[in-house]
């Protein structure tokens, strides 16, 4: 059983990883009418009429999201390449518990770029573009939160279900 649930911590995280990937490459976090044409943009590029640009002005609610979603790659990569060594060193591992730690740090990441990008977005473009929505980019990256948490719970528990086990009994008080 406590290799079913290492699995689903696992293949959670891996899911976490591929959508935290795709999130923050693609360009489709809002859609929006912009003189009459459809467009969207991403952390990096906004396309109007199916052309591409770059973001060319730095502005820095962009930067915070784009650095805390690239650091939630980066943990949720460790995340999940310390939780594969519950297959090969078995759950009582601290690389588990670390794998744990970094896949519920990817989440928190994630979480705090979405809050920005979510705040300034309503607050600023909500008012600029009448007819504008978050779009799939936007949504995997919320999906991956979820999964990431559930990851990196599930390898704690994991952890420490395998630990309370495996100690020896306390000697009784007297």
């Amino acid at each position: 059983m406590l290799y079913s649930l290492a699995g689903g911590g696992t293949l959670s995280g891996v899911a976490a990883l591929v959508l935290l990937i795709i999130s923050t490459a693609t360009d489709y976090w809002m859609q929006y009418r912009y003189s009459g044409s459809p467009a969207n943009q991403g952390l990096w590029r906004f396309c109007i009429n199916h052309k591409c640009h770059a973001h060319t002005i730095t502005v820095a609610f962009w930067d915070a999201t784009r650095a805390f979603m690239l650091l939630s790659v980066v943990s949720c990569f460790a995340g999940v390449v310390l939780g594969l060594s519950a297959f090969t060193n078995g759950t009582k591992s601290k690389l588990v518990r670390s794998g744990g730690i970094a896949l519920l740090l990817s989440g928190f990441l994630a979480l705090l770029a979405l809050a920005i990008y979510t705040g300034v977005t309503v607050q600023f473009f909500g008012k600029r573009f009448l007819d504008w929505r978050f779009s799939w980019s936007y949504i995997l990256g919320w999906v991956s939160v979820i999964l990431a948490f559930a990851a990196g719970s599930i390898q704690l528990y994991l952890y420490q279900k395998n630990m309370a086990e495996t100690s020896p009994p306390s000697a009784p008080d007297s």
